[in-house]
């Protein structure tokens, strides 16, 4: 049965699979939507439950929510499973992971309890600082793919549910290069017959996902659905696929500065950002080699917004450096502190300081609901292959070779908000009306009446 545009209609139960199932981010993102289920939080900080979308002109005052404007899943649609390499379940894994408080956790016990883990794919290698004592065994990568491919059959006849998504909510792998083995379908299936050495876990869990027609996301900042082979198996398979690395704290904050610094066309000196942070992804990026991968999707936002290339006076050699550090008592609190050296009219010096007290999970929690219901969605409208449109959500968006990809968080939620008024035979904002003429930006979304010439 279709629905408007095409678009499949969202009946029926849509499984999540996630991937490091008993890890903060997870668990978090658990409690938190069987809390909103029961009505007892709300859904904050999620787009696709609170936020709105403008149709038609400013003038006509039609802001429906999105979630009533696309034909999204509701969340009691839902269905939740996934691989960890520690037996617990969800429940003791929170308790673990101390993001969400005691008395909160009580009021979601039994379902959390409900969940427990399918034993994860593991390689000591590639999360050096982790140990996994629950994984799977087989002679070769491929066969612990098949094994993948097998979990997730069941888990769909099991759970009765009527189409899945499967997201990566586990560690930072140490750093790859795109490798020959990665190039295409026929050297990628050599490779994990061969156990090559330049093929990670995340890979194999994409290529099960992908292989069995299940859209993927990518959570963290690993080399994964990025590379050629499964880009090739998404288009054929007719799968969407999105990434990488949540864009929770620090990088959020650089895409919102970032652009301001340029459309004032004031200088850059210095950016210099640390971290501290104490849960399982702190003790994960303390590696140099697991570092080394946060590190590559954390510095390539700035040289995409400022394009120093085009304002050499403004942007040509500032200093750039990253840090993180694990520090065990600030557990998931994590605190992220930015001083930015710029310059003004005459060369004179300025400087901003951000100290970002955050909550990495709360933050990660509503950025998972959105992309699992958002995938689900591009999903059913028969969208293949990268969805650039979900760069909104990402440090380090995978983009296909012929774009150049956009960093700029308000550019990003314009692109997001533009696909799916397209998905919706709606028009899409654009700041000119079909004469080309000006228009004021009153008719524009979120702007203060000024006029643009055109």
């Amino acid at each position: 049965m279709k629905s408007v545009n095409g678009i499949d209609d969202s009946k029926g139960k849509l499984g999540v699979l996630i991937v490091g199932l008993d890890g903060a981010v997870a668990t978090t993102f658990l409690a938190g939507t069987f809390a909103i289920r029961k009505g007892i939080a709300k859904p904050i900080g999620s787009m696709t439950q609170m936020g709105t979308i403008r149709i038609g002109k400013r003038a006509e005052n039609n802001f429906p929510l999105i979630k009533d404007f696309v034909p999204l899943a509701e969340l009691s649609q839902l269905e939740f499973g996934g691989w960890d390499i520690r037996n617990e379940n969800a429940y003791e894994a929170a308790a673990y992971a101390k993001v969400v408080d005691t008395p909160d956790l009580e009021k979601v016990k039994q379902e959390l309890q409900a969940i427990h883990p399918m034993p994860g794919v593991f390689e000591q290698r590639f999360v050096v600082r982790l140990h996994g004592d629950y994984v799977k065994k087989a002679n070769t990568k491929y066969d612990l793919m098949e094994q993948l491919r097998d979990d997730i059959r069941r888990f769909k006849v099991e759970k009765k549910v009527d189409r899945l998504v499967m997201i990566w909510c586990g560690s930072t792998e140490i750093f790859l290069s795109v490798e020959d083995v990665h190039l295409s379908i026929e050297s990628f299936e050599a490779g994990m017959k061969n156990n090559d050495e330049h093929i990670s876990p995340s890979m194999l869990y994409a290529w099960a996902a992908i292989s069995e027609g299940v859209p993927y996301i990518n959570g963290a900042p690993n080399l994964t659905n990025d590379i050629p082979a499964i880009v090739e198996l998404a288009e054929k398979n007719g799968v969407p696929i999105s990434g990488k690395d949540f864009k929770t704290g620090q990088t959020l904050i650089k895409t919102v500065i970032a652009p301001m610094l340029k459309a004032r066309m004031l200088g850059l000196s210095g950016w210099f950002s640390s971290n501290i942070l104490g849960n399982r992804d702190g003790e994960v990026l303390d590696d140099p080699e697991s570092f080394k991968t946060k590190e590559e999707s954390k510095l390539s936002v700035l040289d995409s917004i400022l394009q120093p290339e085009l304002y050499p006076d403004l942007y040509h050699d500032y200093y750039h450096k990253v840090r993180i550090n694990y520090y065990p008592p600030r557990g998931d609190n994590k605190e992220g502190w930015d001083n930015i050296d710029i310059f003004g009219w005459m060369n004179y010096p300025m400087q901003l300081k951000i100290d970002f007290l955050c909550r990495d999970s709360i933050l990660a929690a509503p950025i998972v609901l959105d992309l699992v219901l958002l995938t689900d969605l591009a999903q059913r409208a028969h969208r293949s292959g990268i969805q650039e449109w979900l760069s909104f959500y990402f440090k380090s968006p995978i983009h296909s070779p012929e774009s150049v990809p956009e960093h700029d968080l308000f550019i990003q939620s314009v692109k997001l908000k533009n696909t799916l008024r397209q998905m919706m035979g709606e028009a899409m904002i654009t700041f000119v009306d079909q004469d080309g003429n000006r228009i004021p930006l009153e008719d524009a979304e979120g702007s203060n009446g000024a006029w643009r010439e055109l």
